[in-house]
């Protein structure tokens, strides 16, 4: 008797032409629909359900975000909407209609451990420093208490070729502009994180939603660098020559406080048995070669 072919799986992108939402849709292991603010205000209960009612998805990925880290300070309100409040919501109709949940949260919800200098597990106790943070850390809650069948993905310092149109750009992309204009280049030397190549979080996230294995996971480069250290190897690899001057993050005067180390360490998802992702500056070199038929 033959036997009848899998049913291919559904999956919903929020946030679709953002640097993450471009590279996923394409590496996703079925029918995509990707839906942008314009086609869905994930703060309007109604029109989320409707969405999902009308759509059935197995899978609704979220890469959506208020993701204005300073001014979050003073916009709170806006802040919670969109990373807590709407998250909930879309969590309880995921539930509801039986389809796996994947949200995106961020090494912002660490920071209070002075000193810390080891990668941050998904067992250690988070603590925010600033709003953007804990906005996103009440997000997970809220995945987490509302729907079983749930991935959280917390990630960092995300650069993509698509760039992020809400943001203009992202930190390569900057950095290159600011050397190429002859700027001077002043850059932060006591926050160190993982950068990381959207391409390859896309990479391993479509492998791990394949999966059953549901949970929190972080997914990043391997490695890590101060932005300083980040910025200079950006210039190096770009054949430029520049100064870059390291500053202090007082120096620098952002509204919001930031980690000193926001290193996040990927042992849950090498556990299950995938390989881990590439140094930071393999991607980096990756993202430069990509670019340039793009941009030029």
């Amino acid at each position: 008797m033959p036997v009848a072919p899998a049913k291919q799986k559904k999956y919903i992108v929020l946030g679709s032409t953002g640097q993450l939402g471009h590279d996923l849709c394409p590496r996703l292991p079925g029918q995509v629909v990707g839906l942008t603010r314009a086609d869905i205000d994930l703060t309007r209960t109604d029109a989320v359900r409707g969405m999902l009612d009308r759509l059935r998805p197995d899978a609704v990925i979220n890469c959506a975000a208020y993701n204005y880290v300073d001014r979050a300070e003073s916009e709170l309100s806006a802040a919670f909407q969109v990373n807590a409040y709407a998250v909930r919501e879309l969590a309880l109709a995921c539930r509801d209609l039986g389809c796996t949940l994947v949200h995106f949260s961020t090494d912002y919800v660490y920071g209070l451990d002075a000193g810390r200098l080891e990668p941050y597990l998904e067992s250690d106790r988070p603590g925010p420093v600033n709003v953007y943070g804990v906005s996103k850390l009440s997000g997970e809650f809220l995945v987490r208490a509302n729907c079983p069948r749930h991935f959280i993905i917390r990630t960092c310092g995300l650069y993509g070729v698509w760039g992020s149109g809400g943001k203009g750009g992202n930190f390569v992309e900057t950095m290159l502009r600011l050397a190429g204009e002859g700027k001077l280049l002043r850059v932060v030397d006591d926050q160190v994180c993982t950068p990381s190549y959207t391409v390859d979080i896309a990479d391993a996230v479509a492998c791990l939603v394949q999966t059953e294995h549901y949970g929190l996971y972080h997914v990043t480069n391997a490695g890590s660098c101060s932005w300083y250290q980040f910025a200079g190897e950006i210039i190096g690899q770009a054949g430029m020559k520049k100064d870059i001057t390291p500053i202090t993050s007082e120096e620098f005067g952002a509204a919001a406080r930031r980690p000193s180390f926001s290193v996040l360490s990927n042992m849950a998802y090498e556990t299950l048995g995938f390989t881990p992702l590439r140094p930071w500056q393999e991607a980096l070199a990756a993202y430069l070669r990509e670019r340039r038929p793009v941009r030029s």
